[in-house]
C-alpha cells in the first residue's frame, strides 16, 4: 500500500526529524579547530590512556609544525579512542 503525504506533512515530517537530530558541528581546517579538539580530548576522563594519548599528542604536534589537516585527522581519532573507553 502505497501512501501519499501532502507538503504540509512532508515538511513537519521533515521539522520533526531534524529537531531530533542534534545540531551539526562546523568544522575547518585551522589551528582554532585544533585548539578546540585538544580542549574536548581533555576533558574526556580516558584521555591519558592509550591510545588516546599517543594519537593526541601527535596530533597536537601535527597542528603545532602546520600539519593541520593530518593533525585534525589524529585528534578526532584521539576523541573517537577515548569515548570508546567509556
Amino acid at each position: 500500500m502505497m501512501v501519499a503525504l501532502t507538503p504540509p506533512a512532508i515538511l513537519l515530517a521533515l521539522l520533526v526529524t531534524a529537531a531530533a537530530e542534534p545540531s551539526p558541528r562546523v568544522t575547518t581546517d585551522t589551528p582554532e579547530y585544533c585548539r578546540s579538539l585538544v580542549t574536548r580530548l581533555a576533558g574526556l576522563p580516558a584521555a591519558q590512556q592509550e591510545p588516546s594519548r599517543s594519537l593526541g599528542a601527535e596530533g597536537e604536534r601535527l597542528c603545532g609544525s602546520g600539519h593541520v589537516r593530518t593533525g585534525i585527522a589524529k585528534l578526532r581519532r584521539a576523541v573517537r579512542a577515548a569515548q570508546a573507553t567509556r
